[in-house]
């Protein structure tokens, strides 16, 4: 694969973005090397929430929730996927698949465990491509997960249609000449963001080169039951439906996406069941942006029971 890296001047004088960035090298296939960075911010010792943010964004999504969560006494760690934020970028679209981007993210964990306090009793925060990937992971490897919270994402298989709202998105993604990726996150939001907020989102693209994981990843969502990763799915799903730790839906109610995708959740999984499940009010996909403390009070009061 040919890497691209963002420069880090890119990431010069972001808003409201105090936290030191921090980086691991995993192998990313073929005897290519990847970094992947994340924030972590917290005790080290403090029970470790994972934040996973989704398609296109990065880890500064998570920049208002992670102060409450430390206030709280938490850890927080919050990583960018390959090819977004801070991390490198393949070069090529072909380069990117639903189940290359589990397992680089399983890399990723195990290289930061090495390199720090070990991540396990992990509570996952996944959001969009977050629990798409993020579940995998607790599929694959429950005992390292302590508990979930699923935000406005989801599993699917493509055994069932997907939404017009993200037929739709699939469609602009692939036919829009440009893709604006801090519009995107705006878009996706009740609120608007302030034009530096915008900028953010855009700093970790310098030209269309960099976004060719941000171009592909709304074709790897399974929207068929043929799909490539449909079966790593279902296999997913039938570890999941025996998953019985604690598993907690935050949904929005104004995500046109996948609204309502929370039921399938507390209907399947064992640990959902008597949860205090939350819908959060007037928030948009982007629900980090939109209610971030208020989510991330959530989370906490869900940890710390």
């Amino acid at each position: 694969m040919d890497i691209l890296r963002t420069p880090d001047e890119h990431f010069d004088a972001l808003p409201d973005f105090p936290f030191a960035p921090h980086y691991v090298t995993i192998d990313g296939g073929d005897g290519t090397e990847l970094r992947v960075h994340y924030l972590d911010e917290g005790d080290p010792q403090a029970p470790t929430v994972l934040l996973m943010h989704g398609e296109p964004s990065w880890s500064f999504l998570y920049r208002t929730m992670i102060p409450v969560l430390v206030d709280r006494g938490l850890r927080a760690v919050a990583i960018d996927l390959v090819g977004f934020g801070r991390s490198d970028k393949p070069a090529a679209r072909v380069d990117y698949t639903y189940e290359r981007h589990v397992g680089w993210m399983r890399r990723a964990l195990d290289a930061i465990g090495h390199d720090a306090i070990g991540l396990a009793g992990i509570t996952l925060v996944g959001q969009d491509w977050g629990g798409l990937i993020g579940l995998r992971l607790v599929a694959d490897e429950p005992e390292r997960f302590a508990r979930v919270v699923a935000a406005n994402t989801g599993l699917p298989t493509g055994d069932t249609p997907a939404t017009e709202g993200f037929l739709a998105w699939q469609r602009f993604s692939q036919e829009t000449p440009d893709f604006p990726v801090g519009a995107i996150v705006n878009g996706g939001c009740t609120t608007t963001l302030p034009p530096a907020v915008v900028a953010a989102y855009d700093a970790p693209f310098p030209d269309d080169t960099y976004k060719c994981g941000a171009r592909q990843f709304p074709l790897l969502v399974p929207t068929r039951p043929d799909d490539p990763a449909s079966d790593a799915n279902r296999a997913a799903w039938t570890k999941l439906r025996s998953f019985d730790k604690p598993f907690l839906t935050a949904f929005s109610d104004r995500d046109r996406i996948t609204r309502g995708g929370e039921r399938i959740f507390q209907r399947e999984i064992p640990g959902a069941r008597n949860q205090p499940h939350t819908t959060i009010e007037g928030a948009g996909h982007f629900l980090q942006e939109d209610a971030g403390p208020q989510l991330a009070s959530v989370v906490a009061d869900f940890v710390l029971g």
